[in-house]
């Protein structure tokens, strides 16, 4: 599969969702990872499967894959948005969530709400921009409403290195957007850092806000809060940042899903 298969028709997308039901689903939504964060962001990783063009690693046997189909396409080529989400009895098995990697989890897991760690959220070039991450959303949040979660988390990401670039959006999420004391995880290890970096009277605040990619600025408007620091992936070539969604920002992404539904008539 490429970034721009082949449509079966000229009409509107066919959008479906589903849990992956076996080992093809897995391996086409590693496909559209490939495609996106190997292929489009430069990313890479000691899984990374450059000969079946798939991105993987460890969590993917232990987490569920929502995807999200057009069924307008072809058959191996449907799959066109992903999140893999694993619960705690997941990451158990597991050993640890994924971004236990990149941040201390202890306020989220002390604070004895069920969690929904969200990762590799990802969508074809093709669609993004309309309606297909709000089918995506649906799903996410029937997903957590039948599970009974009260904390969504995971790592989103800034893409590059070059932390200075970074200077003015890390700074204004830290300064106005910073989770509650009880649920601020930590950014830990050798890459680690501040995003504190700017006083806030030294901000372009109009230029931080159009800096944070649009995903990011979709979980802050759902009332989304980030964690204390950042971490800079150089297998994935990005600065990441810990977000944070409690059960209210889980409602306003339902009634959010519900008036779009309404929006389109």
């Amino acid at each position: 599969m490429n970034a721009s298969g082949p449509l079966l028709s000229s009409q509107p997308p066919l959008f479906t969702t589903r849990i992956a039901r076996n080992a093809s689903d897995v391996r086409l939504a590693q496909r559209l990872r490939y495609d996106v964060f190997v292929s489009e962001l430069g990313g890479d990783g000691a899984m990374v499967d450059h000969q079946e063009r798939l991105e993987r690693d460890r969590f993917d046997a232990f987490a569920d894959h929502i995807l999200l189909l057009d069924e307008r396409r072809a058959p191996d080529e449907q799959v066109i948005g992903v999140y893999r989400v694993m619960t705690e009895d997941m990451a158990a098995r597991a050993g640890r969530f994924y971004c236990e990697a990149e941040y201390d989890l202890r306020p989220l897991r002390q604070h004895g709400q069920p969690l929904l760690e969200l990762g590799r959220s990802c969508l074809h070039a093709d669609y993004r921009g309309g309606p297909a991450m709000w089918h995506l959303w649906s799903a996410l949040a029937d997903y957590a409403t039948r599970r009974q979660i009260k904390v969504l988390f995971g790592v989103a990401s800034f893409h590059g290195t070059d932390v200075m670039s970074l200077s003015q959006p890390l700074s204004l999420l830290f300064q106005r957007h910073r989770a509650p004391e009880q649920l601020r995880v930590k950014a830990i290890g050798p890459t680690a850092l501040s995003m504190d970096m700017q006083p806030a009277e030294t901000l372009d605040r109009v230029a931080a806000v159009r800096a944070i990619p649009a995903l990011i600025k979709a979980y802050l408007r759902l009332g989304g809060t980030v964690g204390d620091g950042a971490f800079v992936d150089h297998d994935f070539n990005t600065v990441d940042i810990c977000l944070i969604l409690q059960s209210d920002a889980i409602d306003g992404l339902q009634r959010a899903i519900m008036a779009k539904g309404a929006d389109r008539g």
